[in-house]
């Protein structure tokens, strides 16, 4: 029974995620975070369709668990973030959302550096 639930539950989290891509009311990360957790505790078939899914193992098992994120994949999330957050930057006339976006985005930059650099 609770597999079925655990199932049930992530198809529709990830359904959400999905819709929350194109409606920005829903937020895409946290639905899909959910969906990975209930579908990784439902079945060893779902747990080892996630384990060994390509975007997976390349994305998050590499980068993030093995910290092998190379300078050029690093700089490549920097400059697609530096444009995801341009883009409210130059449509939001406000400094303080100006302000807010820079603070975030040079936290990533240092987050990145010491997660992945600092110990190396």
């Amino acid at each position: 029974m609770k597999k079925i639930i655990f199932i049930t539950l992530g198809y529709l989290s990830f359904f959400l995620g999905t819709v929350g891509i194109f409606l920005p009311v829903l937020p895409t990360v946290p639905f899909y975070l959910l969906t990975a957790y209930l579908w990784f505790n439902s079945s060893d078939k779902l747990h080892n369709y996630l384990m060994n899914n390509r975007y997976y193992k390349q994305y998050i098992q590499e980068a993030f668990l093995e910290k092998k994120l190379t300078l050029k994949k690093l700089i490549k999330i920097l400059i697609f973030l530096f444009i995801l957050l341009a883009i409210p930057a130059v449509l939001v006339n406000s400094l303080h959302v100006r302000m807010m976006l820079c603070f975030v985005y040079i936290a990533h930059v240092i987050g990145f550096y010491i997660y992945f650099y600092r110990n190396k």
